[in-house]
C-alpha cells in the first residue's frame, strides 16, 4: 500500500530524517518507534504532506506522492492525527467531525449526512454523548483525541497515521485506546503508530521501524527488535520485558 523510498529531511543544518525506507501493506499496523528527536514524526508529516522532503520518494497505492499538498494526500486516503490535538477548537465536537465528513474526501455529503456520520464516528471512539456538544477546547485531554481520531476517519483513509495518540491518557483510556485501534485495523483500515509507550507497541504491532538520530536502525516483528542489541543500547537500555 504505502512505499518510502530514501526519504531525507534536511531542516537548516540538520539532517531530520536520513534515508529512511519504509514499506505498509494492506492492514498491517507498523510502529515507528525511537528516541525523543529520532525522526519519527518528521517522517510521518513528509508521508502526510505536512513537510516537504529533501530527498526520496513516498509511492501510495501505486501512484507517487511525494511532497504533494497535505489536502491532495487526504483525499488520496492518508490520514493524520498530532500530539496535541487543538483544531477547531471552538467548534462543538460533533462539528469538528462534520468538517472532516464534509472536506475530507471526495464524497459529497448533505449537511444532514454529515450529522449522521459524524454521529457514528463520535460513537465509534467512544466519546460520552454529553460532549458532542460541547466546545473542543472544554474537553480534556482523552476527549480531545477521540474527537481528532473521530475527525481523522471522517476522511475514510486506507492508511491512517497515528502520531502519539496515547500520550497524557489514563491506564483506562490507553486499553480503550488499544482495542480501538484493533477495531479501525480490522475496518480494513492499515496504520502507523507512532508510540513510547512500548507495551502498546509491542501489542499491537505486526512489525516496528526503529530510528534514532533520524536513520532506521531496526526492523522486524515486536519479538525481534526487542532483542535487538543496538535497539536496546539506543533507546530501550534494557530488553523489554526484564
Amino acid at each position: 500500500m504505502l512505499e518510502v523510498a530514501g526519504i531525507t529531511k534536511q531542516i537548516g543544518g540538520l539532517t531530520a530524517v536520513n534515508g529512511v525506507d519504509l514499506r505498509v501493506k494492506q492492514g498491517e499496523i507498523v510502529g515507528l518507534v525511537g528516541p525523543n528527536g529520532a525522526g519519527k514524526t518528521t517522517l510521518m508529516n513528509v508521508i502526510s504532506g505536512l513537510t516537504r522532503s529533501s530527498a526520496g520518494r513516498v509511492h501510495f497505492c501505486g501512484e507517487e506522492i511525494t511532497n504533494l499538498a497535505p489536502e491532495k494526500i487526504c483525499k488520496k486516503g492518508i490520514a493524520k492525527t498530532f500530539q496535541i490535538p487543538h483544531s477547531f477548537p471552538d467548534l462543538p465536537s460533533r462539528q469538528a467531525v462534520m468538517v472532516g465528513v464534509l472536506f475530507g474526501n471526495h464524497k459529497k455529503y448533505r449537511m444532514e449526512e454529515a450529522d449522521a456520520r459524524a454521529t457514528q464516528l463520535l460513537e465509534f471512539v467512544g466519546l460520552s454523548r454529553e460532549k458532542w456538544d460541547a466546545p473542543v477546547k472544554n474537553l480534556n485531554a482523552g476527549e480531545m483525541k477521540k474527537v481528532q481520531l473521530a475527525r481523522a476517519l471522517a476522511s475514510e483513509p486506507k492508511l491512517l497515521l497515528l502520531d502519539e495518540l496515547m500520550t497524557g491518557l489514563t491506564p483506562t483510556e490507553i486499553n480503550e485506546s488499544i482495542h480501538l485501534i484493533r477495531k479501525i485495523r480490522d475496518s480494513g483500515i492499515s496504520i502507523i503508530l507512532t508510540e513510547h509507550i512500548m507495551h502498546v507497541i509491542m501489542g499491537v504491532s505486526d512489525r516496528i521501524i526503529v530510528l534514532d538520530h533520524g536513520e532506521q536502525i531496526a526492523e522486524g516483528d515486536p519479538q525481534q527488535v526487542a532483542k535487538d542489541a543496538r535497539v536496546i543500547e539506543t533507546y530501550l537500555g534494557e530488553p523489554f520485558g526484564c
